[in-house]
């Protein structure tokens, strides 16, 4: 027969084993919630997979104008997104007279001299393709002058005059924005060089009016669009969510799991401290009532 004293140990067994219990099922619950959320983000990883197939093969439909198709080309396969968002995220300065936040002088002056760029480059040869004059053809006819009878050409002639430096104009200059950031201005000076001609390039195929205006249109549009888009990827903040902030452990869990890992830290095996009175003498009792007690059968009645 248990006597009291052993019924207590009993007792206290009983709760260490039970809290045990309720920490390996909290974890056995977080690992199959894992399992099953690895799952979903399995399927969703698939299902884009087959989605971009499923486009790459609707892309022969194409859109109803040979312009946008054009477009669409250029954007995918060059290296025109992949320059301004290297350009405009460099641009990282924030001067006094910029905003906290937001879009600074530097990145506004880059993307506005991109697009007025790309807009004044387009315009000679949408004009050109208007007026079916080949600007090409126009322009060396211009540079072509013939100078008859110069004196200095004369093997008479002494030249002693000093020739005239004449300073070449910065080009920086010609292409900048009047009042804009200059160091925005020269990235995009810079970069422009890289895109222009792959641009110019696309731009030269398409021969029909309507598709050219819907090349240039949409072209500024898209870049612009673009600039948003990474001004948004650059925000100085990120809020923490809200479900994120709110989140606590369950009390429960927590005071159990700390218990637990207290009890551990203290002894482990048969030398689990039950916080009785007399630890010593109680662990050493502890051991002659667990040789009476059948450890199988009381998990099994705690399920």
């Amino acid at each position: 027969m248990i006597n009291r004293h052993e019924f207590a140990q009993e007792i206290k067994l009983r709760e260490h084993v039970r809290r045990a219990i309720k920490i390996v099922k909290n974890r056995r619950d977080a690992r199959r919630t894992k399992k099953l959320l690895d799952e979903v983000a399995l399927r969703d990883v698939v299902r884009n997979i087959l989605t971009e197939g499923q486009s790459a093969v609707a892309d022969s439909a194409r859109h109803d104008s040979t312009g946008i198709n054009a477009l669409e080309d250029l954007l995918k396969n060059s290296n025109i997104l992949s320059v301004i968002r290297k350009g405009y995220k460099s641009l990282t300065t924030r001067t006094k007279n910029d905003p906290p936040t937001g879009q600074t002088v530097q990145r506004k002056s880059y993307a506005d001299h991109i697009l007025v760029a790309i807009e004044k480059s387009l315009a000679p040869e949408e004009s050109r393709k208007k007026a079916g004059v080949d600007s090409e053809l126009d322009s060396l006819e211009e540079d072509i002058t013939i100078d008859i009878d110069r004196p200095e050409d004369d093997p008479d002639f002494i030249d002693v005059e000093e020739e005239e430096v004449v300073e070449e104009p910065d080009e920086r200059e010609e292409f900048g924005i009047a009042g804009a950031d200059k160091t925005g201005r020269n990235m995009a000076y810079t970069d422009f060089q890289d895109i222009e001609k792959v641009i110019l390039t696309s731009f030269d195929d398409l021969d029909d009016p309507e598709d050219s205006s819907m090349f240039e249109e949409y072209l500024i549009k898209n870049l612009a669009l673009y600039f948003d888009k990474y001004e948004a990827e650059l925000a100085d903040e990120v809020e923490e969510p809200a479900a994120a902030a709110d989140a606590e452990l369950d009390a429960d869990v927590a005071s159990d799991e700390s218990d637990l890992e207290g009890d551990l830290e203290a002894g482990t095996g048969d030398d689990l401290e039950l916080g009785l009175e007399d630890e010593g003498s109680a662990n050493i009792e502890l051991q002659e009532v667990i040789k009476l007690l059948d450890i199988d059968d009381i998990i099994k009645n705690l399920l």
